[in-house]
């Protein structure tokens, strides 16, 4: 027997301990088999028994060995506690258990710093859960009827020019138009938000595509979705449905040669184009996508080896907002000549209304919109230090911006999206109809979609393996394998009912203040319990 030192790490330490009861076990052994972990084995344990046959007692000991299920000692293959085995196991004889006696500073498995898919834990308490629409239409502005009445649930993609500045001029008796102007589109207030292939699994991208598509052709909910970084494959440029797609553009360029070869194909214009300056959660830390998930049709994609793929933190040739403004001149001009609506995401910070303002005096009025992205962000593969704490909420960033661009009287003209943690507590309409009325166009979500595929992962630690390649579930892995667990249409299917619910709950929050279109800066209608937010979010305070 080898022999155990004090400072080993046992299964008593780690996060989640496996609980199996050996006499409902008929050693099927399709657990271990779908433990992607290897957090649980198959060994043979040593029994002894005392037993007596004859009619007068003559007791001898028995032994035998039996064959159980052990959980592995170690970090190397620490049981994440996604409930896999429970699900497979025909007899309800395992299941994990959270470990109340965990060690939480262990090191990771590989022994580099931690990292985990999913929210952070620390940064759990909302803003927006301590707010409640409070003015309501009663005696005067009648509210409205939501199941009877007609309303405009729009939102624009593009630069919005000001009547003063529009290229208009009139003879008395007709207008005519005298130059051009930038490309707006008029979509649905929630994006999906941006979620590379690679990231995700070729089933899970193909479920939200599949589910943007049915919204728009069956539906009329003009929906879109962001690529994410990495590119897309050359069948949905070449077809009529990228016209549902956002291309995004990031620090890694990734797949961007592709979607160059494939644009003199392209029979529509993508919805618009995205550059991602930086995202909410581990703000100015790069992306990773590790060789594990760099399978072959990701290589193919964005022209890469299998090796582990490094986003830098920020793009390599922006030194300033103003030379992104002229990127994204240069974007529109070279390569959609002023068809497709351009805008930038970054991330929420201290110095988000510098980055605003600047945009607003944009020269060229080309900027179609400001993406926000908060700490409360989902992300795959990022180092807990960074998830825990960088970053900034969202809800005060976006209504900073707000104000400014009211103060200079240009609210509006350069959309504001915000994202980052809604949908959390399950109800993205509320948290959606709370940002619009504090000021934003509309709001990007996308941890939500990931759990309406199957997402076993949670803001406690559970699963939260995005970055191993190892997905129980399927959804954030390119083994295939595992990628065969997802079903594809039932995904689809799942994101489909979720978005008509939260379209017919915005309705029922839009009516009772008297609103058929999106109230867009009705900071009136909000109240919170909270002085502090109170006071900085300027609404008003009711106790």
């Amino acid at each position: 027997m080898e022999t155990v030192k004090t400072q080993d790490v046992t299964f008593n330490d780690l996060n989640w301990k496996i609980e199996y009861d050996a006499d409902r076990c008929t050693m099927c052994g399709s657990c271990v088999a779908v433990c992607t972990f290897g957090a649980i084995e198959v060994v043979a344990e040593r029994r002894s028994k005392t037993v007596s046959k004859g009619h007068q007692p003559d007791p001898t000991q028995q032994h035998q060995a039996v064959p159980v299920i052990k959980q592995k000692n170690g970090a190397a293959n620490a049981c994440v506690g996604c409930g896999i085995c429970e699900k497979i196991c025909p007899n309800r004889a395992i299941h994990p258990v959270r470990n109340t006696d965990s060690r939480g500073t262990l090191v990771s498995r590989s022994g580099s710093p931690i990292k985990r898919g999913g929210r952070t834990n620390l940064n759990a308490d909302r803003t927006l859960d301590k707010i409640v629409v409070g003015r309501i239409s009663q005696m005067t502005d009648p509210s409205l009827d939501s199941e009877r009445h007609t309303f405009d649930i729009l939102a624009p993609f593009g630069r919005v020019l000001p009547a003063t500045e529009l290229p208009f001029q009139s003879d008395g008796s007709e207008l005519s138009l005298t130059g051009k102007t930038p490309p707006v589109n008029w979509i649905y207030p929630v994006i999906f938000s941006d979620m590379s292939i690679g990231a995700l699994s070729t089933r899970a991208w193909e479920a939200v595509s599949l589910a943007t598509a049915y919204l728009n052709e069956k539906h009329h909910i003009p929906v879109r979705m962001s690529s994410g970084e990495g590119g897309m494959p050359v069948k949905l440029m070449e077809s009529e449905y990228l016209k549902y797609t956002i291309l995004q553009i990031a620090s890694g360029h990734f797949g961007w040669n592709r979607i160059i070869k494939a644009m003199p194909r392209m029979k529509v214009d993508p919805a618009g184009i995205l550059i991602k300056i930086g995202q909410g959660a581990k703000p100015g830390d790069g992306g990773l996508l590790p060789a594990a998930k760099v399978a072959e049709h990701v290589q193919a994609i964005r022209g890469v080896p299998k090796a582990d793929l490094m986003s830098p933190p920020n793009h390599q040739g922006l030194y300033s907002i103003e030379e992104s403004v002229q990127k994204m001149f240069l974007s529109m001009n070279a390569a959609f000549k002023f068809r497709v609506p351009v805008a930038i995401k970054c991330a929420a910070s201290a110095t988000s209304v510098s980055v605003y303002n600047n945009l607003l005096r944009d020269p060229y009025k080309i900027c179609g919109g400001f993406f926000i992205d908060g700490i409360q962000g989902g992300t795959g593969a990022a180092n807990e230090v960074s998830l825990d704490h960088t970053g900034h909420h969202v809800v005060s960033k976006m209504r900073d911006c707000y104000l400014a661009a009211v103060k200079q009287g240009r609210q509006g003209q350069i959309p504001l999206w915000a994202g980052g943690g809604l949908g959390m507590t399950g109800n993205a309409a509320a948290d959606a109809f709370k940002m619009i009325c504090l000021g934003a166009n509309g709001v990007f979500i996308g941890k939500l979609l990931i759990q309406l595929c199957g997402c076993v992962g949670n803001e406690h630690g559970r699963c939260n393996s995005c970055s191993t390649g190892k997905c129980p579930t399927g959804i954030c892995t390119q083994d295939p394998r595992l990628v065969k667990r997802l079903d594809v249409d039932k995904a689809a299917q799942n994101i489909v009912e979720y978005t008509l619910a939260l379209d017919s709950e915005l309705r029922k929050l839009m009516a009772p203040i008297g609103n058929s279109s999106l109230p867009v800066g009705r900071s009136d209608a909000l109240v919170t319990t909270d002085n502090a937010v109170a006071n900085k979010l300027g609404i008003q305070y009711v106790c």
